[in-house]
């Protein structure tokens, strides 16, 4: 950490109660609205607050704006299954183990698959003990490989891809906080028009609010509009549970840069925009990784969650960083990358890339609010504290805001 980050660090604090607030049950939106750009838009621009509704969000999308959407696609993870006993299992898909380990070759295995897992009920599951699911024509068999890993193998008996099983027999992983069972609008309304790239276990919320339409205007105004991927992990509900918030166990997301990401970023006019917090932690890990790469550091695409406060990396410029990658591709002959990352952005953190941020209103004390803490200083309070005396609607299917630094 460099001298200066330690200086912020400092006069922030780094106790996690300061993001703590009070979030009333009532504030949760528990269903989307009838239609996806109703949502209320909170938009923060030179230090001022503006109220206004998410289809209006050309009005105050900056000139020559370079927006970043995140392209991932929700599987339906969540695997119920009922022993002989009457017991009930509940296997969640977490990340694929074998026979590939990223997320579009493994949803096309046929007839066996191993995952890791978070499991329900798991004291009912005996270790290499089978249980099953049956809907229509599919029959399911779950094993349980690894309790202490939650490995868990599984064996189908038709030629389906394994998305296919998983599309008719699993179910839409929602948020706990939702606390209720999947219905019929969440199969779409959980997804964004634009998602392509399956692999999330969780929706990146902010570009729920978008239609095609609202994207093709964006575009027609001569704005910029890119995608990226950042498959979101079941980590992203993980809480915070340590009192000094820099102590808490980021969690590792899968991650793909394309070249024409790179390209956009060296070639932005304006502002760079990300679209929900997932494109921001891939624009921010992006940087840090062609950071590595210009120091020799590592070949490796992994960021984890101390790369961005190495004091080594101080000074390297953003088109340093992004021509690094670059050169990587070229030698490589490729034109998309393959990463990970525990990027943790906190308050201190030097934001290399995004200079505005669409984000829906996060739960108290997590990893998403300290993220807006960082973005905007203690402005963030006041941002909440308006959101909630405005009744806005709260988390996933909740309202927008529009954060401009």
């Amino acid at each position: 950490m460099t001298f200066e980050q330690e200086l912020i660090m400092v006069n922030n604090n780094t106790d996690l109660a300061q993001y703590l607030f009070d979030l009333p049950d009532e504030k949760i939106a528990k269903h989307p609205l009838k239609d996806r750009d109703a949502s209320k838009l909170l938009v923060y621009k030179n230090d001022t607050i503006h109220h206004d509704h998410f289809r209006n969000l050309l009005d105050h999308v900056p000139t020559d704006a370079t927006l970043f959407l995140n392209n991932t696609k929700v599987i339906a993870a969540r695997l119920y299954f009922q022993k002989n006993t009457g017991a009930k299992i509940e296997v969640f898909l977490t990340e694929p183990i074998s026979p590939h380990t990223a997320f579009e070759p493994a949803l096309k295995a046929k007839k066996t698959c191993i995952w890791k897992c978070m499991i329900g009920n798991l004291k009912k599951w005996k270790d290499n003990t089978s249980i099953y699911l049956t809907l229509g024509a599919i029959n399911l068999e779950a094993k349980l490989l690894d309790r202490s890993h939650g490995l868990v193998e599984f064996c189908w008996d038709t030629a389906d891809e394994f998305l296919m099983v998983i599309e008719a027999a699993g179910h839409v992983p929602l948020p706990p906080y939702l606390n209720r069972a999947q219905e019929s609008e969440d199969k779409y309304r959980y997804q964004t028009v634009f998602s392509e790239k399956e692999g999330a276990v969780a929706a990146p919320t902010a570009g729920l609010h978008f239609t095609d339409s609202i994207l093709d205007t964006i575009r027609s105004k001569g704005h910029v509009v890119d995608q990226l991927t950042l498959h979101v992990s079941a980590g992203t509900f993980r809480p915070i549970k340590t009192e000094d918030f820099t102590e808490h166990d980021m969690h590792n997301e899968r991650i793909i840069i394309y070249r024409h990401n790179l390209i956009n970023i060296l070639e932005s006019k304006g502002p760079i925009v990300a679209v929900g917090t997932t494109a921001m932690r891939t624009l921010e890990s992006t940087y840090w990784y062609g950071a590595l790469l210009s120091k020799e550091l590592t070949k490796d695409f992994k960021v984890d969650q101390h790369t961005a406060y190495r004091e080594e990396l101080a000074g390297i410029s953003l088109e340093t960083a992004t021509q690094a990658i670059i050169h990587q591709m070229d030698q490589l002959g490729i034109d998309e990358l393959h990463g990970e990352t525990e990027i943790f952005i906190y308050p201190g953190y030097d934001f290399k890339v995004v200079q505005g941020l669409f984000t829906n209103f996060h739960m108290p004390s997590s990893t998403l609010v300290l993220l807006v803490a960082a973005f905007l200083g203690s402005d963030w309070r006041k941002i909440y504290n308006e959101a909630l005396s405005h009744d806005y609607r709260f988390l996933s299917y909740g309202d927008s805001s529009l954060l401009l630094r």
